[in-house]
């Protein structure tokens, strides 16, 4: 009898409602009716379709909602309040537990925020390291909510078994193929902690374990710089793995990193070694190392570089693709607009500048090449990265400033860029020499030193000693 017709007494007690709310829900156009000459009827099968539509259906879990198919959109439309703040400098989503926002630091580079309340009370507000989009960050905001519950209720969450190998295969595709131009270098590296490690659960890894790849490596002849690189791609899984809800701690917290105070080379090309590189260098590789000595341009940027890229007339290049992820413009001065001038007056077609003339393809590596022509010319401990520190020291040498410097080499700190300028052993010499008044020569005062004033006010003859301070 599905078709029954039901009174207001009849469906309050079906719906468990006194009867003056099912009169308020029919005045209201709520409920669906039936008017029979002035009585309110109600039939079973329209309260029952009625009951199955306006029946409450859970929003899906705050953690993992992006992770596990859920977009970005899809969140906005079961959490998100109100209209977000938009303005030049910051914008903000709200989504009722918790909210979203970005702001640009003063070198204009865009950096996702979370603010939420924890479980005492307090506010939270931090930055998401490495997050390059909204959905990065949303991640990070469910992330911090569910440990500020289970911290409240005393319970542990639900972490998800997996096996290291399928991991790193999800950290790969998942992360590091969409965040990073270096995911190759990733590959390889979290390769070997697999091969190492074998089919273990990740959450299984011990510090012992990690301890005893560290050693392996530096037995097999790898550095300490190179082991640190190992632990740091570890150390970044993870913290994905804990954000995704595969881990609960990172084990790599514990691990000491070597010191790379004593892995830092300080290989400068001087002048003469130039003329003998370039004089040896076989035809393809001369300009390469022409570019990478008056541009500090990394090999693999000179190697992807392409013609729509350089701008002869503006003296200019667009490098778009970096390892900071941020461009930059290189300003070229007459040796490169000579050459890139040459060169492209040679190549009408455009496309890549630097192009294999056996293959026609662009060259992905010159290693070979490179070493020849340092052992032919008996340079020897010379990498290509150690053009790009030649060209920062020499503009340190010449007098440009660190932050000049930094913004040519495409750097995010002044820090990073002091690790590429190191100071000639005669640079030094000429510095602590300036604090000396008087030279061994005969006793006589230099003249490039001290500078000799008339009087002072008193009468007296004043010497200056480099404009820094002066004696009577």
């Amino acid at each position: 009898m599905n078709n029954q017709l039901l009174t207001v007494q009849q469906v309050s007690t079906l719906l468990q409602v006194h009867p003056k709310t099912i009169y308020r829900w029919k005045e209201e156009g709520c409920i669906p009716y039936v008017n029979l000459n002035g009585l309110v009827r109600f039939r079973k099968t329209d309260i029952e379709n009625w009951q199955c539509e306006y029946s409450f259906k859970p929003a899906p879990p705050l953690i993992d909602s992006l992770q596990h198919g859920f977009s970005i959109r899809e969140c906005d439309k079961l959490f998100l309040k109100g209209d977000s703040a938009v303005s030049k400098s910051k914008r903000r989503w709200n989504y009722g537990f918790g909210q979203v926002y970005i702001r640009k630091t003063k070198g204009g580079k865009e950096r996702w925020y979370i603010d939420y309340t924890d479980e005492t009370g307090r506010r939270v507000q931090r930055v998401v390291k490495n997050a390059s989009h909204r959905d990065e960050a949303m991640i990070a905001l469910q992330s911090e909510i569910a440990k500020c519950f289970h911290r409240e209720h005393g319970t542990k969450p639900q972490i998800q078994e997996v096996q290291l190998p399928k991991f790193v295969e999800m950290f790969i595709e998942d992360y590091s193929k969409v965040n990073k131009t270096s995911w190759r270098d990733d590959e390889i590296r979290l390769g070997k902690w697999a091969e190492f490690l074998g089919n273990v659960r990740l959450q299984d890894v011990t510090p012992v374990e990690i301890e005893r790849f560290k050693t392996k490596r530096l037995t097999d002849g790898v550095s300490k710089s190179t082991v640190n690189r190992y632990l740091a791609i570890l150390k970044r899984l993870y913290n994905i793995a804990i954000e995704w809800g595969y881990a609960k701690e990172n084990p790599v917290r514990r691990i000491k990193f070597y010191s790379e105070a004593d892995c830092m080379k300080e290989r400068i090309l001087t002048a003469e070694e130039e003329d003998r590189l370039l004089e040896a260098a076989s035809a393809h590789l001369k300009p390469i190392l022409i570019v990478a000595l008056n541009t500090g341009m990394r090999r693999g940027e000179i190697l992807k570089l392409t013609w729509d890229r350089v701008d002869i007339e503006k003296e200019q290049i667009f490098i778009n693709k970096t390892k900071s992820g941020k461009p930059r413009i290189v300003d070229m001065n007459s040796t490169l607009i000579s050459l890139f001038t040459q060169l492209r007056s040679r190549d009408a077609a455009g496309g890549y500048v630097f192009l294999n003339p056996k293959t026609g393809k662009p060259f992905n590596k010159v290693q070979k090449s490179f070493d020849g022509a340092c052992e032919r010319t008996g340079i020897q401990d010379l990498r290509f990265h150690d053009l790009r520190h030649t060209f920062a020291s020499r503009l340190i040498a010449a007098g440009v400033d660190l932050i000049r410097v930094k913004e040519l080499l495409g750097h995010s700190t002044v820090r990073i860029t002091e690790r590429y300028t190191h100071a000639s052993r005669e640079d030094k010499k000429k510095a602590v020499e300036l604090l000396c008044r008087n030279t061994a020569k005969n006793g006589e005062k230099r003249d490039d030193l001290l500078h000799i004033c008339d009087t002072d006010e008193n009468g007296k003859k004043v010497i200056q000693l480099n404009r820094y301070f002066s004696v009577n």
